[in-house]
């Protein structure tokens, strides 16, 4: 989708960096940037040779939402832009405070347990609650995160131990371009969670920028979510949300075709509750 928002995108060089975000630093000052954003919190490695051939960097941290705030500031002041990550860090608290006052009287009972895998192919993971994105907003909408306990961030786990868990719906990281819904409904044993029986596997959007994790767009993933867990508190006029949302961060007319792209209603059309994104 931002290929198709931004055509010129697809042109930018990726060879910047070697795996793990490590800069080729030759590489990078042949692109001849005013400033370099990278990450503050994973190793000298990755900033020490910006730093040391005299490039400008900022560097930001990751995993909460108000860290997403804060990136979105520090990039739009960068850009001499500080209005527009005012107006979107504004939506954020708009769309989160109204979800936040809906959801609290929730009953435990009622909360849905949900999965998220980050990785679902070669090997299963999923992260504990402290400083996972993805735990912010199941919680957020009304759910509670079957993971919660795991210790650390993208931990291998077993099938049995998700059919210990018996999620009441998995989420299926949109990272994994292969992944579908057949992961768990033709896993012997993943096929066997109430998930799974009750067709509550999703797959997460992918928009102008992958859903599962921070971004601009995250506001419209937690209204996904949230008519997804409960249709009966939360009716978001989705497709709606995403044109507006989108011609307000790119000034772009999504069409019918693009959303259902975006949300995957060909794989996952069926599943239940999905049928509320179809076009009317």
């Amino acid at each position: 989708m931002l290929g198709k928002i931004f055509p010129e995108a697809k042109d930018i060089p990726s060879d910047i960096t070697a795996p793990n975000f490590i800069p080729n630093v030759e590489e990078l000052a042949a692109t001849n940037p005013d400033l370099v954003i990278q990450w503050a919190d994973r190793g000298h490695d990755l900033v020490g040779p910006i730093v040391n051939a005299g490039l400008t960097a900022l560097l930001i941290s990751y995993g909460t939402e108000e860290k997403t705030k804060q990136y979105q500031v520090m990039v739009a002041t960068a850009m001499g832009k500080p209005g527009r990550a005012e107006m979107i860090n504004g939506w954020r608290d708009q769309v989160a405070a109204e979800m936040a006052a809906k959801s609290k009287d929730i009953r435990a009972e009622r909360k849905p347990k949900v999965l998220y895998l980050g990785r679902a192919l070669e090997s299963l993971t999923a992260s504990g609650d402290k400083g996972n994105y993805n735990a912010f907003y199941i919680n957020l909408v009304g759910a509670t995160s079957a993971s919660a306990n795991v210790e650390g961030q993208g931990t291998t786990i077993s099938p049995e131990q998700i059919a210990e868990w018996n999620p009441d719906v998995i989420l299926l990281n949109s990272f994994e371009a292969k992944l579908g819904l057949e992961r768990v409904y033709d896993d012997p044993i993943l096929s066997l969670t109430k998930a799974a029986q009750e067709k509550r596997v999703y797959k997460m959007p992918l928009g102008g920028y992958r859903w599962d994790p921070p971004n601009q767009e995250s506001p419209l993933s937690w209204m996904w979510l949230a008519n997804l867990m409960h249709p009966d508190i939360f009716q978001y006029d989705l497709r709606g949300e995403m044109k507006k949302a989108y011609k307000t961060l790119y000034d772009y007319d999504l069409t019918d075709k693009d959303i259902d792209g975006i949300l995957w209603i060909g794989m996952q059309g069926e599943a239940t509750n999905y049928a509320q994104f179809k076009a009317k």
